[in-house]
């Protein structure tokens, strides 16, 4: 069996690389993106970074630089960006045969099986080169690529693939030597799941750079942290410990979509399944502890029944950041109300949680409206019920327990572990 290889593909300041690709006379200027309400920058290009515009700085703190640099400004485009990087994903998806979808810009792909097809240890890193160039021409957008044996050592080769220019956008670290290399250049920061504070107690206990949380005594680091710490340090030394979706790091988006058994043409029956499916949505949220403030709603026509395929989607701003079913199902149904169409048999849905924060992390608008009293109290209820008694036994009304629209799953096995009417019965 050969041994895991994983490509990261990260879009180069996607959401300037989406404004400039309506606008070609901005590629050589400086440009940034701001937030929700136009509160801070959010995304700049290489030549606002050179001016020294900071991630996360305040718009009226660089009016200056604005107005003397010529830096171009523009709000949060949401609908554009979701729209792109599906385009970006779906190539991608075509390319492989596994792929997570980590964050509006970025994605792990399982690429393994495309390792040495013709015998030459380079076949893949020109493979890379290659999905780089067709993601350019399908979609418009720059993509960096790093190829590695975990998913850690793909970050960190992505890492580099942007800091230096002469690697062409793409590094290959399947090479321990190259490893090693890399991994003494990079400070323990850049290391995925390691943020400032973090690196701040790591340094502590004199681990300054990324060679050195890899050597560090792994037993150490789990008494001292925890187990997914050790976990990174073991991926650092070339060991794939984080399969496809999992990692050290809370998700930046968050997807639920399906198929459907067969075609729905009634706006109640897609309702019955944008509430399933933003439902689920909600419970991975408060999993990791997350607040969603975009929501991106798609029903999408078949692929396979010889006619062309239509996407109907939006995107929409949440009044406050939420985690709660209630409020994110009651915005994907109005989404629902402006795109569906009568007379169209839809195949397939999904919801996109996006611009996920950490509670905290915003001050609410007195001026807007306010999250429902008592929130977290009843999602964490109903989140304690449906995990002691089954996945759906509390869920909205709406939502009836058996749907026509339920995915097809003929061929499926009983659940013998968590359904009582299927377990095996001795005669």
């Amino acid at each position: 069996m050969s041994k895991p290889v994983y490509a990261l593909v990260d879009c180069n300041n996607f959401y300037v690389s989406c404004e400039r690709l309506f606008r070609p006379d901005l590629r050589q200027r400086p440009v940034v993106v701001l937030s929700n309400n136009d509160g801070c920058v959010v995304s700049r290009s290489n030549e606002a970074k050179a001016l020294g515009i900071a991630m996360g700085v305040p718009l009226f703190q660089i009016q200056d630089a604005i107005r003397n640099h010529g830096i171009e400004v523009f709000s949060s485009n949401y609908a554009l960006y979701a729209d792109l990087s599906d385009r970006v994903m779906n190539t991608l998806a075509a390319a492989v045969p596994a792929i997570e979808r980590y964050s509006i810009d970025e994605s792990f792909l399982e690429v393994s099986c495309l390792s040495g097809t013709a015998g030459q240890e380079d076949d893949l890193q020109q493979w890379a080169v290659e999905l780089k160039a067709q993601v350019l021409q399908h979609t418009g957008i720059p993509v960096s690529i790093g190829l590695a044996p975990s998913k850690t050592l793909a970050k960190l080769a992505n890492w580099a693939s942007k800091r230096w220019p002469r690697t062409g956008g793409v590094v290959d670290l399947r090479d321990p030597v190259r490893q090693r290399k890399l991994l003494a250049l990079a400070p323990v920061e850049q290391v995925w799941g390691v943020g400032r504070r973090l690196a701040q107690r790591l340094r502590l206990m004199g681990i300054e750079q990324a060679s050195d949380l890899a050597s560090y005594d792994q037993r150490l680091l789990k008494r001292s942290f925890n187990s997914v710490l050790q976990r990174t340090a073991r991926e650092l030394a070339g060991e794939a410990c984080f399969p496809l979706e999992d990692g050290p790091e809370r998700k930046k988006i968050i997807a639920s979509t399906r198929s459907f058994s067969s075609r729905i043409y009634q706006q109640t029956g897609l309702a019955e399944a944008i509430t399933l499916y933003t439902s689920r949505a909600a419970e991975k949220l408060r999993g990791q502890q997350s607040l969603c403030q975009v929501l991106h709603l798609f029903i999408r026509t078949g692929v396979y029944d010889g006619s062309q395929a239509q996407r109907h989607q939006i995107t929409l701003e949440l009044p406050y950041p939420t985690a709660d079913t209630r409020d994110l199902v009651q915005q994907a149904l109005q989404g629902l109300s402006r795109i569906y169409q009568p007379g169209i048999g839809y195949a397939k849905a999904g919801v996109i949680l996006m611009e996920l924060i950490e509670p905290g992390q915003y001050t609410p608008d007195m001026f807007k409206p306010q999250p429902r009293p008592g929130s977290d109290q009843v999602m964490t209820v109903m989140d304690q019920i449906n995990h002691y008694q089954g996945r759906g036994s509390l869920r909205l009304g709406r939502l009836p327990a058996n749907p026509a629209w339920r995915m097809r799953q003929a061929f499926k096995s009983p659940a013998y572990t968590t359904q009582w009417k299927d377990l095996p019965r001795v005669r």
